[in-house]
């Protein structure tokens, strides 16, 4: 028995694979019919979805697929569930996304988008919206199983290089203490939209597209750790700011990552290739963090499943797709 233990101690932890999902943007005019859709997931072996919004026949088209769901709650839709009661948040989830689709298919509900510095309209109706779900997911027996947060800008940060510096912007904290406080109490994730591409397009002077890409031979230092990837730094500079408001324990779920294939600077197949494929292959191999480097992946959503021209914006952000609208891939990729 000894000898067991002394192995089982010199021994590295075993890792575990984080998922690796994809978002389904639907702000296009030429996609794909919904049922093409699930057998373009499924014979790709994708099985966890994000969704902006509880469109009755998307969630229908999904029911019974087997593919779990991250379901987002429109901005707009918040105050309406935040002036409520439980009782009317029940019958929320009850009428917009229950009837649909069964619990069981359901991993998130993502509580509005981007909305602190982005949206401060809706802000202070943010964790009384998620609270209201909550307790009404508790009257369902569903709390421990279906979890709750806000994905955030990576912009709510004030400082985040090098990660150790991480910092929640001071403007917002009087709205983010209370979702961290709400992410502990629930043992749920705080999300964030992490695009390295536009972090490089905006300061190619300070990053290189060699670091935002995994190609970089050249790992930058911050105390012990050593960061070879803009990803790694983003996500260690969110722990670090969590920490910093007494927050250790709580998880970062990455809602939206990806990689134009054309549109702006830098923006190819190659470079998509190049950055999708790594952040996926790490979260599938289970390599952490050089902050969390427990032998755990960070979950992520690929972002995006289609390009969407019917987007605003730049001409860039119509062109995240991995797939063409005609089902074939733009470049290879492993989502398993």
């Amino acid at each position: 028995m000894l000898i067991f233990a002394i192995l089982a101690f010199l021994l590295p932890s075993p890792t575990v694979a984080a998922p690796v999902g994809v978002c389904y943007g639907r702000l296009a005019n030429n996609l794909p019919p919904p049922a093409d859709v699930i057998n373009l997931l499924q014979s790709n072996g994708i099985s966890n979805v994000r969704i902006f919004n509880p469109d009755p026949s998307t969630l229908q088209s999904f029911s019974g697929s087997g593919i779990k769901l991250m379901i987002g709650v429109p901005n707009e839709f918040l105050p309406y569930i935040a002036t409520g009661n439980p009782t009317l948040s029940l019958q929320w989830l009850q009428s917009n996304i229950f009837s649909h689709i069964p619990p069981n298919q359901i991993r998130y509900i993502a509580v509005g988008n981007e909305i602190l510095l982005q949206e401060p309209y809706y802000t202070p109706y943010v964790v009384p919206a998620m609270l209201n779900l909550y307790q009404a997911l508790q009257i369902l027996n569903l709390a421990d199983f279906i979890k709750l947060s806000s994905p955030q800008a990576a912009s709510v940060l004030s400082a985040s290089y090098p990660p150790s510096s991480g910092t929640f912007d001071p403007y917002i904290k009087s709205a983010m203490l209370p979702l961290l406080q709400f992410l502990h109490d629930s043992k749920s994730p705080f999300m964030v939209n992490i695009y390295p591409y536009l972090s490089y397009t905006r300061n190619p002077m300070y990053i290189s597209l060699d670091y935002t890409l995994f190609r970089s031979q050249n790992a930058v230092p911050d105390g012990a750790s050593r960061y070879s990837n803009l990803f790694d730094a983003s996500i260690d500079a969110f722990v670090y700011a969590m920490e910093k408001e007494g927050f250790v324990d709580i998880p970062v779920v990455v809602t939206e990552t990806g990689w134009p294939t054309s549109g702006g600077v830098a923006a190819s197949i190659e470079n998509a290739v190049a950055y999708n494929g790594n952040v996926a292959r790490r979260a599938a191999s289970g390599v952490g963090t050089p902050k969390r480097p427990g032998g755990e992946g960070v979950e992520m959503y690929l972002f995006d499943l289609f390009d969407e021209n019917s987007k605003g914006g730049e001409e860039y952000e119509k062109h995240f797709g991995i797939f063409g609208v005609d089902g074939f891939k733009l470049y290879d990729i492993s989502f398993n």
